[in-house]
Order: C-alpha cells, then structure tokens, then sequence
C-alpha cells in the first residue's frame, strides 16, 4: 500500500471531523477482527454483510473483498444469498459458469464441490449462487446453517451477500454468520436503514457487528455537515473501514472485472484494507481524497 493512500498518525491540529481534511483519525481506528470464533469454526470469518436498503455497495463489497482476501492466499467463498435477485455473479463475471446454487446444496440436490464457481483468474475465489427464483421449497435457517458448516471446513472466509431489506434472504444470510458487517453510504436514509438493521442484528454478541461507510467523497461530506463520527455514532458500531466514491467502480461491475484487479483504483485500496483487517490486522483507514 502506498503512503500517499494512509496516514498514519492524527495531525496535531485535527478536530476529529474527517470531513474537513479527508483524513481519518485515530478517534475512530478502524479495529481488526481477531477475535475468538464460535466453538467448532474452523474456518476464520463467516461474516454476512447486510444494509438496511438498496444501493448501498453490498454486492461490490463483497466482490472487492472478496477478492482482495484471496489475492492474499486464502481460499474464499462468496455466497449470494439475493434470491430472485441475483448480482454477484455480475459483479465477479462469472454469470455464464455458475450453473447450481446454493439451494441444491442446503437441500441435497449436489455437493457443494459440483455448486461452487473457482474465478478463472483469481485463485482461491470461488462463488455460490442464489436461485434464480422463488420456486420450490424454500431454504430453512436449519438448512443454511448446516451448509455453512460444511464451508467453514472447505473455506479460510465466507462472504454472504445478502439482499437488502430484512426478508428471506436476510434471514438466511444471517442465521448461521460469525460476524455481521452492515455496509451504509453517509446520506440520511441510508443510516437510519442501519440503525434499524442493527436493531435486528441484536442476537449477535458485542464486537460481533461492524460497520463499513461506503461511497464517501469528501465534497459531498462537507454540503451535507456529515462526518464519518455521524455515521459510527448512529449505527452504535465499531468501524471496520471506509470505502470512497470510485467514478470506475460502475464501469467494472458492468464488466465483471472485480475492482482490486484493476491498477491504481482508490476503492481497490480500501477493499484490500478492509481484507487485511478482517485476516487480524491493524491498519489505517484511507484518506478520502
């Protein structure tokens, strides 16, 4: 990573108000998530992550970090838990490949090895689908949680992607997690959204649920009088990091090109942060340029 992406140290003159100087200060470090795991987890980190609404980045969430945790030489599954709706595919370009999903799985139709989708240039990535419907029987909580402990045996990392919203696919999403991370963006109706997921989320221990303040740019910071401290304040939750406003991101979700494979992008950095946090690291939130 280089210099000019982090800092390293509060400025003698901060006010703790990132949204004057970009900066991210020490009052709100990011903490890393080397913490115990539920008794029998093999696997580090299942970790689903939510938000309250549409539009927040979830889905690029998960495909940035994704990737970026297996460019570090894990083995990482991402799980679309979209049912109907599903993006992940897209945002990995791997819509033509993946043929089974994660309800033939949860549900004794195929094996996990027949379902998952290994990334033909990313090694250690590897995707489960959601249906393409609602038909059938549904997934139970019972089901999916039996599916997740046969991937804490195969997987360094699960990433599950759910829908927005505090449906199905939410449920599913979360029964069975270590760890729950609620992505929001800066604007009102995003963090109210949070505040009201994480109102559902209460069934997960303290230090259990993190934060992830997503497509910040530092003008529109500055028109709103929002800072990051806002954010943290009215979700209740420890930061696990920022992501910026990348104008590139668009152009590579319609690509399927996950975005830590494309040189120089300030997104890509966050997303490799964010990683290197969630492998127990300590690492400096990105300056928002």
């Amino acid at each position: 990573m280089s210099d000019n992406h982090t800092h390293t140290e509060t400025p003698e003159n901060c006010t703790h108000d990132c949204s004057t100087c970009g900066e991210a200060c020490a009052q709100h470090e990011p903490e890393s998530l080397q913490q115990p795991l539920r008794p029998g987890s093999r696997v580090d980190k299942v970790i689903a992550v939510v938000s309250g609404k549409g539009g927040t980045g979830k889905t690029s969430f998960v495909s940035g970090v994704g990737t970026a945790l297996a460019q570090s030489g894990r083995r990482v599954l991402c799980l679309d838990c979209d049912i109907g709706l599903r993006n992940l595919d897209l945002a990995l370009g791997l819509s033509d490949r993946a043929l089974m999903d994660f309800s033939d799985v949860a549900q004794g139709r195929c094996s996990l090895s027949a379902a998952v989708v290994e990334h033909p240039k990313v090694s250690g990535l590897y995707l489960l689908t959601a249906p393409v419907s609602n038909r059938g029987r549904p997934v139970t909580e019972t089901q999916m949680i039996s599916l997740l402990q046969e991937v804490r045996h195969r997987f360094d990392f699960c990433l599950l992607d759910a829908p927005a919203g505090l449906g199905t696919g939410f449920r599913l999403a979360t029964c069975g997690a270590d760890r729950c991370v609620v992505v929001t963006c800066t604007d009102a109706s995003s963090l109210r959204d949070a505040q009201h997921t994480v109102m559902v989320l209460n069934h997960f221990p303290a230090g259990r649920l993190h934060l992830v303040v997503n497509r910040v740019r530092k003008k529109l910071l500055r028109q709103l009088h929002t800072t990051i401290d806002d954010a943290i304040d009215k979700a209740g939750l420890p930061l696990l990091g920022v992501v910026p406003e990348d104008d590139a991101l668009p152009l590579c979700l319609n690509r399927g090109i996950p975005v830590p494979l494309v040189e120089n992008q300030l997104s890509a950095a966050a997303y490799r942060n964010i990683a290197r946090r969630i492998r127990g690291e300590r690492v400096p939130l990105l300056r928002i340029r």
